[in-house]
């Protein structure tokens, strides 16, 4: 596994929800929530710097039969500006149920619904964090993964 941090990006259509991993990748933890709008992508393009990330993964939210809509779609190109902004690599990884996931755990934590939404965000970045983490250490990466191309310079 690559040394160096890691984020874990919630893609949503008001709020980026954005976890991190330590250098080793074996824990991810809330870092911030961004508003959707001018600056996002530059916004979390910072966060990956500041945190000298390796790789960014950014969640991308299929339908349950495995189709992709507009939300994927809105992933896929938010994806894509951020792979021209950062030095780490983008990957795409399927985030099915993971706001659903972190909802629930905060609910069993006591959280009640009015107060997630401040957060919830930010936890289901963590879901995607820690899904894409275990891919990582079983070594699977590159088949449950997307990487996002960078358009770049052949100068």
């Amino acid at each position: 596994m690559l040394k160096g941090a890691r984020l874990g990006v919630d893609v949503g259509t008001v709020r980026i929800g954005v976890a991190a991993s330590d250098p080793d990748g074996l824990m991810a933890f809330p870092v911030d929530t961004v508003k959707r709008g001018d600056g996002d992508v530059e916004a979390v393009a910072r966060l990956a710097e500041e945190r000298g990330a390796v790789i960014v993964f950014v969640g991308l939210p299929r339908k349950l039969s495995g189709q992709e809509g507009t939300s994927a779609e809105d992933a896929r190109a938010f994806a894509a500006r951020l792979a021209e902004l950062t030095s780490a690599s983008i990957r795409l990884i399927d985030e099915r149920f993971s706001t659903a996931t972190a909802s629930q755990a905060m609910r069993s934590a006591g959280r009640n619904a009015k107060k997630q939404r401040q957060v919830i965000d930010q936890a289901a970045a963590v879901v995607i964090l820690e899904n894409a983490l275990d891919v990582d250490r079983n070594g699977n990466l590159d088949t449950v993964t997307i990487e996002v191309p960078r358009k770049g310079n052949d100068d």
